[in-house]
């Protein structure tokens, strides 16, 4: 049994076809399909159920992708670990949540320095984050503060106040809560932030809209489809063209903090150790929204 075997295992596993882990992986398709039947002919037993649909594991297949995750995991610290050095290289996967304003300033300043550093980043809402790094998916994420995990280690970034914003026309707090909310999925901070006040003035929204990006939603907003939740930070451009109006809630609703997360019983490779360090070391200046700046790949 090979590493690539377990690879390729777990890429069928996850995409459930192998025409689409052939693509992923950049393998003709009988390849894929070879190794699949070694494995499970050195294994003595089926790991997927073929049918029309593609392929799914079979009992058997499920307690070896457990396995399969724990040992690839461990191999690609490993390699991390021999190849650590006073000058980061490699891959360094990066998660965070959209209205993370700062961030452009971070990364730039981060990629300038270390040019031997391939660095990728993944949007998403904080539950769906702090998952990610938890399963070795990430090396680290920004997110909004959350209970402390303990399999977690978080470093400060910055503090933001939340605003509900809604279109430029005049109207009054009491008027917005009878519009639609605009949110992230479930899993995000600021809607989990609003919903609470929602809760706590017993009012219960006519209308929940989610959006997958930060620009959608205030375009959204600029129109008068509804109102949402972010940090000020995120729309002060906005504000300052008159294009939407800014209410403030009160303080335990609207202050949240930004963290950086990753494993506490991670190895803590130069890579990611400048990368913190790069994130405690940069001067946050004004910048644009991260929802007009595409993935570093």
């Amino acid at each position: 049994m090979e590493f690539k075997d377990l690879e390729i295992f777990q890429m069928v596993a996850e995409k459930g076809t192998i025409t689409e882990a052939a693509k992923t992986l950049s393998y003709v398709q009988s390849n894929i399909t070879s190794r699949i039947h070694k494995l499970e002919t050195e294994l003595n037993t089926p790991l997927f159920n073929r049918h029309n649909r593609g392929m799914s594991l079979t009992p058997e297949g499920k307690k070896l992708l457990v396995y399969c995750e724990k040992i690839l995991t461990l191999t690609n610290e490993m390699r991390k670990v021999v190849q650590s050095g006073d000058d980061p290289s490699g891959k360094l996967e990066i998660g965070s949540v959209e209205t993370v304003i700062h961030l452009p300033t971070i990364l730039s300043s981060y990629t300038k320095q270390y040019k031997n550093v391939d660095l990728s980043l993944l949007t998403g809402v904080t539950v769906q984050l702090q998952q990610a790094v938890l399963d070795h998916r990430l090396d680290g994420a920004f997110i909004t503060e959350t209970e402390r995990h303990p399999d977690l280690v978080s470093h400060d970034v910055f503090q933001e106040e939340l605003v509900l914003i809604s279109d430029n026309s005049s109207t009054t707090l009491d008027q917005l809560i009878h519009k639609p909310f605009l949110c992230f999925s479930k899993g995000c901070g600021y809607r989990a932030r609003l919903e609470t006040w929602y809760n706590d003035q017993n009012i219960t929204p006519q209308k929940v809209m989610e959006f997958g990006t930060l620009e959608t939603i205030l375009s959204s907003v600029v129109i008068g489809l509804g109102i949402t939740f972010v940090p000020r930070s995120a729309v002060s451009h906005l504000e300052n063209r008159g294009l939407i109006q800014c209410h403030i809630l009160p303080e335990k609703y609207s202050k949240i903090k930004t963290v950086f997360i990753r494993r506490s019983n991670a190895y803590l490779t130069s890579t990611i150790e400048k990368f913190i360090e790069t994130i405690e070391h940069t001067e946050k200046g004004p910048t644009e929204p991260l929802s007009f700046i595409s993935n570093l790949n």
